[in-house]
């Protein structure tokens, strides 16, 4: 059985919207093709509320056959059938990757070198911040920036999303993306299907090829 593609670009999740017009924005992204998949991220829902959330999202997905990433929680992407998400300073990928049925993907948060090294056994990555993050006004985090960005994605052992404050117009200055990771980027855009088809055409499809 061949492994799933990989997504060249992946929105995550911002719960603070009213849930019809997340849910409204990212089936928009979603009409930019397969190649788009949706991350559900909301740390601060309690168990059941992100159960019922990761349902409406799992729904979504599938009616589009889109992928779907649930972000630190294997139980509930085991419920679901989707892909899972680690965050830094969470479960190795190859602590994770048992429990995972075949044709499941890994992708893993990153921001330093140390956390590029623990991505072993994942099959891609979130490097961020790049830029200063459009969604978090208060991230006191150095930003990496492109060149920042370019030695993480270099130092990988698999293909490496910028996420931090990525838009089309600066898409272009990240080299070394394989994709792109966004959230306001995409949710806040008058039109998120063009947002989304914008960052897919900054990232050539080539860029995205499995490392050996």
């Amino acid at each position: 059985m061949a492994p799933p593609a990989l997504p060249r670009l992946v929105v995550i999740t911002d719960w603070r919207l009213p849930p019809g017009r997340l849910l409204g924005a990212l089936a928009r992204a979603l009409e930019a093709g397969p190649e788009v998949a949706v991350q559900h991220r909301h740390p601060e829902a309690t168990g059941r509320r992100f159960l019922e959330e990761a349902r409406l999202l799992a729904d979504l997905c599938r009616e589009r056959g889109n992928p779907l990433f649930i972000n630190g929680r294997l139980d509930v992407a085991l419920l679901l059938g989707a892909h899972l998400h680690l965050p830094a300073q969470g479960a190795a990928p190859e602590d994770v990757r048992p429990h995972l049925p075949s044709g499941r993907l890994i992708s893993a948060a990153v921001h330093d070198m140390e956390e590029a090294r623990a991505a072993s056994g994942a099959d891609l990555a979130l490097v961020s911040p790049v830029f200063a993050p459009g969604s978090k006004p208060g991230d006191t985090r150095a930003q990496l920036g492109p060149d920042g960005f370019q030695a993480l994605a270099a130092a990988l052992p698999c293909p490496a999303l910028a996420l931090g404050g990525i838009t089309p117009e600066r898409a272009g200055d990240v080299r070394g993306a394989a994709g792109f990771a966004v959230i306001s980027a995409v949710l806040e855009a008058e039109d998120p299907a063009a947002a989304a088809r914008a960052l897919l055409a900054a990232c050539p499809a080539q860029a995205m090829l499995r490392r050996p």
